[in-house]
């Protein structure tokens, strides 16, 4: 067993950053047996028919019995989530009995309702914190398909999130994105910048699990920090700030209260993004005139101007083998999405023609797509532009003004601002555009962008 304390602050950055409690993992599971069956079904790529009945509480109080509800429920949204499974509706499930171990499950009783695997799991409490044990057996044949354990300290949700991950991992050769997490920047604090002639919100960056909850703040500038991004190993998170007086970029390690100004140039340096392996920043600075796009190393040396054309160009993003780089550029009149090498050699290339677009994502392997907002009419809307024979598809449909799209690292998912409900919030989608789900509330919340990598402490 493994217990994780939140990092402390270093008190030369206690004023700038908070540091979040971070989000506890379980241990390495451990291996109960060597299981290999696998739960698939239908020659008509039907997904398998899942049962997750509630956790079994085998501690007699209130707190495990509360602790084995919350992985229930979050267990489930993380399988449904992704739509690899079908997951049974709970009054079927609890219309069977509950097992009270693993050796007495009610396999008849599943197999009338046809379930073509059942989740069985049970929590206790252990020494310094709970263990959780799950089996996923195959209803047909009664063999364990999956199994884990896991003692420690995390939160529920953690537990639950790791299981869902597993599960899609070595049932569906899928990675799954439940312990994955959002970063954004929001005005929730309801505080005004001081100083200015125009009445501005205080801005501040604030990190969030996949789905919305647990949302937790992250600095505390009291100024504008905004576009967050996170670094690909989700230890931290570059972002634009003022609270020097012109935009520079600052880096938070987030689990060890630490604080690194990336630019110090007293010109705007605004819009970080992460090379894929994590050592380079690429950002837009007007240092030399105009915004151009510019590259550095993570510290803020070897700082290279990859752009040169008298317009705006901005809002770089790297493709997945980090060899290109796709940023807005106004050089043709109407702001659009180019790509270009990523050491500057050559032409750049455009690769859309529309009325406006701009704030590219480009999604992970295996597509090879760029998503970006793009003007349709009084707002904007997202599309998706393929690398490979260039064609268009669009995702949302004039419901207020959408952008800031950000892939999931499975590239299953986006999500993005919208003001469809009124003030700018966070909300998630498909691929395809469907399923789309608000995610904040509180306040004005935008510029999100999607963790590549499970983010928290190392095991």
């Amino acid at each position: 067993m493994r217990t994780f304390l939140p990092a402390l602050l270093a008190s030369t950055v206690a004023a700038a950053l908070v540091a979040p409690t971070p989000p506890a993992q379980p241990p390495p599971p451990q291996q109960p047996d060597a299981i290999r069956t696998e739960v698939r079904v239908g020659d008509l790529g039907v997904p398998p028919r899942l049962a997750v009945p509630d956790f079994i509480a085998l501690s007699p109080d209130s707190e495990t019995a509360a602790i084995a509800r919350t992985i229930t429920q979050v267990l489930r949204d993380d399988l449904a989530f992704e739509r690899e499974f079908d997951v049974m509706p709970r009054d079927a499930t609890a219309t069977v009995p509950p097992a009270k171990s693993f050796a007495d499950v009610p396999f008849d009783r599943w197999r009338e309702l046809n379930a073509d695997g059942v989740v069985i799991g049970m929590v206790e409490k252990a020494a310094g914190g709970i263990k959780v044990q799950v089996r996923l057996f195959k209803v047909t044949t009664r063999e364990s398909a999956f199994g884990q354990e896991y003692t420690g300290t995390a939160n529920p949700r953690r537990y639950a999130h790791q299981i869902s991950d597993e599960l899609h991992q070595q049932q569906r050769n899928l990675r799954g994105v439940a312990t994955t997490h959002l970063t954004f920047d929001s005005d929730r604090g309801g505080e005004r910048l001081r100083g200015t002639v125009e009445n501005r919100a205080v801005k501040e960056i604030y990190i969030s699990d996949y789905d919305g909850e647990n949302q937790r703040q992250v600095t505390t500038g009291k100024t504008l920090n905004i576009t967050p991004t996170w670094s690909p190993d989700g230890r931290s998170i570059a972002y634009t700030s003022y609270r020097r007086g012109p935009p520079n970029i600052f880096i938070s390690r987030i689990y060890e209260g630490m604080l690194e100004e990336m630019t110090k140039n007293a010109e705007s340096n605004f819009l970080p993004a992460w090379s894929p392996d994590g050592t380079k920043l690429c950002f837009t600075s007007n240092r030399d005139g105009n915004p151009e796009i510019y590259v550095a190393n993570r510290d803020g040396s070897n700082v290279r101007r990859l752009t040169n054309h008298p317009e705006n160009d901005v809002t770089c993003t790297w493709s997945p083998s980090g060899t290109q780089i796709a940023f807005t550029s106004s050089r043709t009149g109407a702001p659009q999405i180019w790509t270009m090498n990523a050491d500057g050699v050559g032409a750049p290339t455009k690769i859309t023609n529309e009325a406006y677009c701009d704030r590219p994502t480009w999604s992970p392997a295996p597509y090879n797509e760029i998503a970006y907002a793009s003007r349709t009419g009084p707002g904007n809307d997202i599309k998706v532009i393929s690398m490979v024979d260039r064609t268009v598809r669009q995702l949302t449909f004039g419901e207020g003004t959408n952008e800031s799209p950000s892939w999931a690292p499975n590239g299953r998912h986006l999500v993005f601002s919208s003001t469809r409900g009124g003030k700018a919030q966070i909300f998630s989608m498909d691929r395809d555009g469907k399923h789309i789900r608000q995610l904040t509330k509180a306040g004005t919340n935008t510029k999100p962008d999607w963790s590549k990598e499970s983010v928290g402490p190392p095991r």
